[in-house]
């Protein structure tokens, strides 16, 4: 099997500078560590990074950072940061990005965001700005804020969305799991029914806390596979992010292997659900991000 991982965050906080940063992801998570991750059982593995929301005044410099180790860490594409509620000065940025060649889309992280900014005048601006460079947009949300992506995707149909993490919803723990709520379901159908849109299947562990049982997730899944079909869904690991528990003291702990555990759990259940693996691990990602 072949694996394209379509979420992967990489930063060293030596080399930029992030406020979020604190207990076990206050480390470097760079081309070392990746390489200890690598997953096992697979013919062929890449990855896609997502922009890992350095200060504002690194952006650029993250772009150059994963430049330069993209070869060592399996990196062939590059989601950058950008704000895009900015006018001239995120067309400017646009324009400094694209002297990168292995940025194929955009990220400004919605999930921070009041309700209904996605749909102010000056973001779908910036969104159109996007789209007419041929990239896409990552659309980090939380559950509540669906609907906003599926504003975003009617007000701008030429532009390619893809839903981080399944919109984030709550799916409690492996020890207290919660079945998908109405709501959700709902938005998340919507969602879909903009055909430019595609769906991660990656961040459900970091939404248990870093321990999840495979029965507890699958119902999430068989939710996303119900909305956007095998054909518009991608797997990601959300590495390291994902790789966390969350519960252990001091700021939680590096779960070695947990990439791996998310591979498995998404590749069984696609083998269970007889769908064709490799567009989930490869092809779908490639053709949505434009990857030849």
């Amino acid at each position: 099997m072949r694996v394209i991982d379509s979420h992967l965050h990489l930063w060293d906080p030596a080399v930029l500078s992030y406020t979020w940063l604190d207990g076990a992801l206050d480390w470097a998570f760079a081309e070392i560590e990746i390489n200890e991750e690598q997953l096992q059982g697979v013919s062929e593995e890449a990855a896609i990074f997502v922009q890992a929301d350095p200060i504002e005044e690194h952006t650029i410099d993250e772009v150059r950072w994963v430049d330069s180790i993209a070869l060592a860490s399996g990196v062939v594409a590059i989601v950058a940061g950008a704000r895009l509620d900015r006018g001239a000065e995120t067309e400017a940025h646009l324009a400094a990005l694209a002297e990168h060649d292995r940025v194929v889309g955009v990220r400004h992280l919605l999930q921070g965001e009041s309700d209904g900014f996605a749909g102010t005048d000056a973001f779908v601006a910036g969104a159109r700005a996007v789209a007419s460079r041929g990239w896409t947009f990552d659309a980090c949300v939380r559950a509540h804020q669906i609907p906003d992506v599926t504003a975003l995707a009617a007000a701008v149909p030429e532009l390619g969305i893809v839903l981080d993490h399944l919109g984030k919803p709550a799916i409690g723990t492996a020890d207290a799991p919660l079945e998908p709520n109405p709501e959700w379901l709902g938005d998340l159908r919507e969602l879909a029914s903009s055909p430019q849109v595609f769906c991660k299947l990656s961040g459900l562990p970091a939404e248990t806390g870093g321990h999840w049982a495979d029965a507890q997730v699958v119902p999430f899944l068989d939710a996303a596979l119900a909305a956007f079909g095998e054909g518009r869904l991608m797997w990601g690991s959300d590495w390291p992010v994902s790789s966390i528990d969350f519960r252990a003291p001091d700021g939680g702990a590096y779960l070695a292997g947990a990439r791996q555990r998310w591979f498995r759990t998404v590749a069984d259940w696609a083998v269970s659900r007889g769908l064709d693996a490799e567009k989930i691990f490869w092809s779908n990602a490639l053709a949505f991000y434009g990857i030849r």
